[in-house]
Formats: C-alpha cells, sequence, structure tokens
C-alpha cells in the first residue's frame, strides 16, 4: 500500500535563496550605515580643516555611491583644499553632469580648473571663468563669484573686466571689504596716465 502521508521537505533551492537574500539584505544594511558614518566623519573632518584625513572616507563613500552628487562635491572639494586639483576636476565634471543646476559643483569646479592663481595657465584661467560663468546663469548672487573672477582679471591685467565683477560683487554683498579695497586698487590702476607695463 502506498504511503500517501506528505513527507517534511528538506532544505530546497527556496530556502537557500531565501538565506541568500537575507545576507544581501544584511550586507547592504551595513554597508549603508558605514557610508553614513563616513560621510559625517568626513564632513566633520572638511569642516575642521583636515581635508587628507577626509579624502579615505569620502573614496570609500564615492566607491559605494559613485554617482551621489553630495559625495562627489565633498571628495571634490577636499582635494582642492589638499590642494590636488587636477584630482578634482574629473570628479567634478561627473558631478556637473549629473547635477548640471547646482551652483555649489560649477564653483567647486571653477576652482579645480583654476588651482593655484600665480601658475595658472590662460587656458585653466578661461575654464574657471566659463566654469563661474554658469555659477552666475543660475544664481547671480552666489557668494564669491564675481570676488574670485575680479582677481583673475587682475592676474590678467584687464583691469576694466576686474573693475565690473568687484562692483557686481559689492553689489552682491555690500560688506565684501576685500572687493571694496581690490575694487579701489583697480580703480587707482585705471587712474594712472597709459603705461605698456599696465597693459
Amino acid at each position: 500500500m502506498t504511503d500517501l502521508t506528505p513527507s517534511s521537505p528538506g532544505p530546497g533551492k527556496n530556502d537557500h535563496q531565501d538565506d541568500s537574500e537575507r545576507l544581501e539584505n544584511q550586507l547592504q544594511h551595513m554597508a549603508e550605515k558605514q557610508f553614513q558614518r563616513d560621510m559625517r566623519r568626513a564632513a566633520n573632518l572638511l569642516s575642521s580643516g583636515n581635508a587628507y584625513d577626509a579624502i579615505p572616507l569620502l573614496e570609500r563613500c564615492y566607491a559605494f555611491r559613485p554617482d551621489d552628487v553630495d559625495v562627489l562635491t565633498n571628495l571634490g572639494g577636499a582635494y582642492i583644499l589638499a590642494e590636488k586639483h587636477r584630482h578634482a576636476v574629473p570628479i567634478l565634471e561627473k558631478a556637473s553632469e549629473i547635477a548640471s543646476d547646482n551652483p555649489a559643483v560649477w564653483s567647486n569646479l571653477a576652482a579645480a580648473h583654476l588651482g593655484k592663481l600665480v601658475t595658472a595657465t590662460r587656458e585653466r584661467q578661461d575654464r574657471a571663468l566659463a566654469a563661474y560663468r554658469r555659477v552666475i546663469e543660475i544664481d547671480p548672487a552666489y557668494p564669491n563669484v564675481h570676488y574670485n573672477m575680479g582677481l583673475i582679471y587682475v592676474d590678467r591685467r584687464d583691469w576694466d573686466s576686474a573693475h565690473a565683477a568687484f562692483t557686481r560683487a559689492i553689489k552682491t554683498n555690500p560688506h565684501d571689504g576685500d572687493a571694496k579695497r581690490m575694487r579701489q586698487q583697480v580703480d587707482e590702476v585705471r587712474s594712472r596716465p597709459s603705461n605698456p607695463n599696465n597693459n
């Protein structure tokens, strides 16, 4: 006589699949918590001016979320603070493609392109100015953009453009003492008799 009592199922394919999914979810949850911890710690380090220690944390965050704009912006900013401008450029260019209307991304990208003003080539200055113009398109009153453009024009001895940039900086922030001083210095140069050395 055939026994029709159902046998108790052993560990089947579905059980292994459930275990695998649970493990995967647990690992994902742990990775997410680590990501949040790294981002908070990196933000604290950056706010205290410690870019070098923030970079490894942000690089780990970038490996976990390569398209996260906050990660890209913070990592790019950390590279800039650490004077690793060439590392910052591709990171911030990627951020500008993902968040094309984010003025902070474009402002940081301008700084990355420029590097140190005293050693910046004309090409790097041009790229920085283009990025700053994009910031102004998005937010004409974004902090320090007009002032930074003015500094580039001073370096180029383009006194009229420098005057206009510092004037816009003062209009944006009437309490900007640095912009006022720079415009006064530029005005003194502009008021001098024409001299080939000033061109």
